[in-house]
């Protein structure tokens, strides 16, 4: 058992101790929790760690984030008046037994990575709105980005009987056995975020390649053409491929020269199963080289909004400002006005519609209905403060 929890991510360890307390009543009712710096220090950890505890927290609707004032434990009657229409149950390990549901509703079991308020948490409101009018019930199973864990999940729901699967695929070369078993059982099932080569299962993403296109073109309409793209290594993960390929497509179309020896595709401390402290300083480490080496460089495409975190961090590290002489674009970005966030120009997915769209191609499904193999929603440019025109080269 202690092998067990000393493999666990911190930002895990913290998100459980403070629940644990929340639940014995620690902290009270309406109580402040220990804020993003307090929790860091407590822990000897990051601020991005600490962040990343308080945002689950604050995703299972345990606490609630006041800007300017910090967090406190949620009144469920008060904060939240209306009612969860779903058990959750905390990860893809056996310490906690989801609820036993009555047989008369129908069951959709969610497996999933993980939320926050970047991204995920739209995704489950938007499921839970969709159970709720279509009277099911939601079952919910985090995995961590781990395949091990994926799969003992989805035997778990199984076990339970629950009548649909929706499941985020864990980051990773490889989708397990179980979706596999799934697709040829023809059970219902459909995936979110990203879509599987070679497997015909319903799936439920956003247009990642109009997206990243439409970003790109942005930053060109801004003077930037030594353009950075920020990622972790694709291997084989579709969303960050159609990113990709949106990046590419959009320099083809305004006929300017791909140069992939700008881009870092190798940063891998924002994955589920790597998000620790040492992982995060090495990732800022290589960024740091990476644009002391290339000083051409104007602009910074991050595949997602953690990345842009490192890079924002990197960027600072050099004493350059942002955007003045560098400006950075991401998908997704917590909204400002929950605290603590930072306005970065980026593509804002419709994680709500696409969350409601997957319980309800999900349950089309059970009742014997065809649904679109592939629904791909637009995402938004939402500007922000982290973009600006390019900086015009200083004569030498």
């Amino acid at each position: 058992m202690s092998e067990q929890a000393s493999s666990k991510p911190m930002y895990e360890k913290i998100f459980d101790e403070v629940k644990q307390h929340i639940i014995m009543k620690v902290y009270q009712l309406g109580e402040r929790v220990p804020s993003e710096k307090e929790l860091a220090d407590a822990y000897n950890v990051s601020r991005i760690t600490s962040k990343k505890a308080l945002e689950m927290l604050a995703a299972e609707r345990l606490i609630v984030r006041k800007p300017g004032r910090g967090s406190f434990v949620a009144d469920p009657d008060t904060d939240f008046p209306e009612p969860l229409p779903a058990s959750a149950a905390s990860s893809g390990s056996e310490r906690s037994t989801p609820s036993v549901v009555n047989p008369e509703e129908k069951t959709i079991g969610l497996v999933i990575t993980d939320f926050g308020n970047s991204y995920g948490t739209g995704l489950i409101y938007g499921m839970e709105q969709a159970a709720r009018d279509n009277d099911c019930f939601l079952v919910l199973r985090r995995t961590f980005g781990l395949p091990e864990n994926e799969e003992k999940s989805i035997q778990k729901m199984l076990s339970l009987g629950v009548d649909g699967l929706i499941v985020f695929p864990a980051q990773g070369e490889f989708f397990n056995a179980e979706i596999l078993k799934l697709v040829i059982g023809r059970f219902p099932l459909v995936l979110i975020d990203r879509h599987l080569k070679g497997v015909a299962a319903a799936s439920v993403s956003s247009d990642n390649m109009t997206a990243a296109l439409k970003g790109t073109e942005y930053l060109f309409d801004l003077g930037h053409t030594h353009i950075s793209f920020l990622s972790p290594p694709p291997v084989d993960t579709t969303a960050v491929e159609d990113r990709i390929e949106g990046f590419i497509q959009a320099h083809a179309q305004r006929g300017i020269a791909v140069d992939k020896g700008l881009w870092v595709s190798d940063l891998t401390s924002t994955l589920p199963n790597s998000f620790n402290d040492e992982n995060i300083e090495r990732d800022i480490s290589r960024l740091v080289a990476h644009l002391e080496s290339i000083p051409s460089i104007t602009a910074l495409f991050a595949v997602e909004y953690n990345i842009a975190l490192l890079a924002k961090t990197a960027v600072e590290r050099l004493h350059l400002r942002i955007p003045e002489d560098i400006s950075i674009i991401c998908f997704d970005s917590p909204p400002t006005h929950l605290g603590g966030g930072y306005p970065f120009t980026h593509m804002r997915q419709n994680e709500e519609e696409m969350g409601r769209i997957a319980v309800e191609n999900v349950l089309s499904i059970m009742n014997g209905h065809a649904v679109p193999n592939r629904v791909a929603l637009d995402a938004r440019l939402i500007p922000g403060e982290s973009t600006g025109p390019a900086k015009q080269p200083n004569a030498q």
